[in-house]
């Protein structure tokens, strides 16, 4: 049966927050890893890898706050310690001295990533008949797919 957050038990909106969370954790990790790429990328591809970066970043940044509001329509906390983001996430920070390939090859993995956190967001989201956030995680799991098919395009 589909509900609206207002409709969804006590159980469900904790278990569907507690997978929203993971994704806005792992959202914001990846959004300071493409900022960090962006700075400190180098070499032949710079321009392009810049801006891909930063188009990257930019469209995390505003994920993640959608995301975190869907946490909060859902009755949850929206977690906004870093701190806490960097223990939860799957996506692991990078210190930004590395050559381009090596960036672009961790931006494909963390993109994966999302992609498959979200997926995951997606089903429990499905389980407890919440299709609006069900919605929000597979386009954001196909927007990182699709970041993922382009990083990887560079690699060749």
């Amino acid at each position: 049966m589909t509900q609206t957050a207002a409709q969804l038990t006590p159980s469900a909106q904790d278990a569907i927050c507690e997978a929203l969370t993971q994704s806005v954790a792992e959202t914001a990790v990846t959004t300071m890893l493409a900022q960090n790429f962006h700075w400190n990328v180098t070499g032949m591809a710079f321009g392009a890898l810049h801006d891909m970066f930063q188009t990257i970043y930019e469209d995390h940044f505003t994920a993640q706050d959608a995301l975190a509001e869907r946490v909060k329509a859902l009755g949850g906390h929206a977690e906004g310690r870093l701190s806490e983001m960097l223990k939860r996430s799957k996506v692991a920070e990078h210190d930004g001295h590395a050559s381009a390939e090596d960036m672009v090859a961790a931006m494909a993995k963390a993109q994966d990533t999302l992609a498959a956190t979200l997926a995951g967001t997606a089903a429990v989201a499905e389980e407890h008949g919440d299709l609006l956030t069900q919605d929000m995680a597979i386009a954001r799991g196909q927007t990182h797919e699709k970041f993922a098919w382009l990083l990887r395009a560079h690699l060749g």
